[in-house]
């Protein structure tokens, strides 16, 4: 399976935050024979390790999340409308009329739609209205509580955009959960290098759960697996569109990105100053690679890497990232080029990886 086909197989499947389970086994069926140890921790975390030839060297861990935002179902009406309650940064701005899809029980999927009120009979001063979450609700065509039931909907359900995948101009496509699907297809593409040359440090590969619910399955992986370092695969929203006066200055298209810094104030208290030795290591193989490396800092920003960096005595840990556009939504963009050329980074990472470094401060 290609680069592309593996981004598309995940990005259709349905996997919400803590109901990760459809990814955990494709991720686990697609890795189980390039790497020399396979296991899923109690959480839902795909756990693969590539043993190096120096036995003396650190331990490296690898990871991107399986997982999507999404909502969740928390009151069936009498008529058979449902209400939500979102898990993850869901923008509430682009719910009514959207698309969803249910994962329903016993593996079931039943469409359905956020309604809103038909344009011809919405009142002037109602046109331009955001409509909370708590006024939501998913038509799935059921009429009474009984047929929701019957369905395998219940309180609980979990709720995600429709899954879409298209091509676009210039090797761009725009998909749902490229958040962090694209990271995850990496994983398989780094695992298949190393099953063809063998690292001298332990890779530690790891497919992470419940990211944008709490951002902490990641931390339990780590806990067990204890690396001296953490490289985090995810996205960065891109500044690049004629709607976003300022911003970053990440542009898709622009090759992979260095995050320098991130912050989530709200309720998280949390980020990521990257560990400057790491920072370091990362800079020097993307300039002996030739790869364009762009950097960011951004606020409102937040990946597990935040977590991970907690574990133990510290673990030194980067954020590295894919720039995509419209994150959060059904139809985030990204560059096929900026994915394969942050696939080629880490490959230069891992083989490059200093042997002896101890990430000592000071």
């Amino acid at each position: 399976m290609s680069l592309i086909e593996r981004l598309q197989d995940y990005c259709l499947t349905p996997a919400m935050s803590g109901f990760e389970d459809e990814m955990i086994k494709k991720l686990s069926r697609d890795l189980k024979d390039l790497v020399d140890e396979l296991r899923v921790d109690i959480l839902g975390n795909v756990i693969a390790t590539v043993r190096g030839s120096n036995p003396k060297a650190p331990a490296l861990m690898v990871f991107a999340h399986t997982d999507s935002l999404g909502m969740i179902v928390k009151k069936i009406e009498e008529n058979g409308y449902l209400r939500i309650e979102r898990v993850g940064g869901v923008p509430e701005r682009i719910l009514a009329a959207s698309n969803v899809l249910l994962q329903a029980k016993g593996g079931k999927k039943v469409e359905g739609v956020i309604g809103f009120v038909s344009h011809h009979l919405t009142p002037p001063d109602e046109k331009y209205r955001v409509k909370p979450i708590g006024e939501c609700y998913v038509d799935i065509g059921a009429t009474s509580i009984k047929e929701v039931l019957d369905a395998g909907v219940d309180i609980g359900t979990p709720v995600v955009y429709r899954p879409s995948f298209v091509r676009l101009l210039n090797d761009r496509v725009a998909a749902t959960s490229i958040d962090d699907r694209g990271g995850c297809a990496l994983l398989v593409e780094l695992a298949k290098h190393l099953k063809q040359k063998r690292p001298a440090i332990t890779v530690h590969i790891v497919g992470s759960v419940q990211e944008e619910f709490n951002l902490r399955g990641a931390m339990v992986a780590a806990q067990s697996i204890k690396p001296l370092a953490a490289i985090s695969i995810d996205l960065v929203a891109a500044s690049d569109t004629p709607d976003i006066a300022e911003g970053n200055g990440v542009r898709v298209g622009a090759g992979p990105v260095l995050g320098t810094y991130t912050f989530h104030g709200r309720g998280t208290l949390n980020g990521l100053i990257p560990h400057p030795k790491l920072v370091n290591v990362v800079d020097k193989c993307a300039k002996d690679s030739k790869i364009t490396l762009q950097r960011h800092a951004t606020i409102g920003l937040l990946t597990d890497a935040s977590y991970v960096q907690l574990v133990g005595e510290g673990v030194a840990c980067v954020d590295l990232a894919l720039p995509t556009r419209y994150t959060h939504s059904g139809v985030e963009s990204c560059s096929l080029n900026d994915l394969k050329d942050l696939g080629k980074l880490l490959v230069s990472i891992v083989e490059n990886f200093p042997e002896s470094e101890n990430f000592q401060r000071g």
